[in-house]
């Protein structure tokens, strides 16, 4: 790392408190904020608890890492009960509506569903969207490499089935999600990493859609090659690595 201004993107320890008690009074204060989300949480609570006890995973979690995947439409799950252990994937959900295309969101008004590595960074019981989970999008990499002026903001994991940049899952997928991350965020994981990615790099179908839509884009070529490396550390180890940024905006592992 020698000659290099490094900025931290994301530090994945996963190190958080002892779990909350009951998981209604960890959200107590958006509760307060929302009229609808004591309704959600008496009907969906229950159920999320169940599909955890079903799968034999700690409930609450204390850890939680979320992945998406444009081109395949889905948004992965992954927790842990530990910061020790390795992540389990809980659930995979359809993403029912997307905007854009491959590669990654630079600035306003592209329509682009971002593609890089965050962190939510907002919980919003009163979306227009039904729930949503704000990113952290621009990240410090979006930073250096997105319009200067005009990056774009506003980039959300929602219900409903609309979007012009964001990742919309139906309303009841993200109520399970947004009860789960309230949950994580309650014992204490301060940051819940979303990364985002352009296709399932495993999957033959995928691969040959992406490397079609980027061969005679040197920039993109590059850019998948420098995010696969997460993608890869995280299907051998299922531990997250730390993340930096180079004064090149490229994502670093470390």
């Amino acid at each position: 790392m020698k000659h290099i201004n490094w900025m931290m993107v994301l530090f994945i320890g996963m190190m958080v408190s002892p779990a909350s008690l009951f998981s209604q009074n960890a959200i107590s204060p958006i509760q307060k904020s929302s009229y609808k989300l004591p309704v959600i949480l008496s009907r969906m609570e229950d159920s999320v608890k169940k599909q955890f006890e079903k799968q034999h995973l700690v409930w609450p979690p204390e850890g939680l890492y979320i992945r998406s995947f444009k081109y395949d439409r889905q948004l992965e799950v992954w927790v842990k009960g530990d910061s020790k252990e390795p992540f389990k994937l809980f659930k995979t959900y359809k993403i029912c509506m997307q905007s854009g295309t491959m590669g990654p969101k630079r600035m306003q008004g592209d329509y682009q569903v971002p593609e890089g590595f965050y962190q939510i960074n907002e919980f919003n019981p009163n979306s227009n969207y039904h729930l949503s989970l704000g990113l952290n999008y621009p990240n410090a990499s979006d930073k250096i490499l997105s319009d200067p002026e005009k990056p774009g903001n506003s980039i959300y994991i929602h219900g409903n089935c609309v979007s012009t940049g964001c990742i919309a899952i139906s309303d009841e997928p993200i109520e399970e999600l947004y009860i789960i991350a309230s949950n994580v965020k309650a014992n204490g994981q301060e940051f819940i990493p979303v990364h985002v990615f352009p296709v399932r790099y495993n999957v033959k179908k995928s691969m040959e859609y992406l490397n079609s839509t980027i061969r005679d884009n040197a920039y993109l070529q590059h850019f998948n090659k420098n995010i696969k490396e997460v993608f890869d550390f995280f299907e051998i180890k299922k531990q997250l690595p730390v993340i930096m940024v180079n004064k090149r905006g490229e994502y670093v592992l470390n």
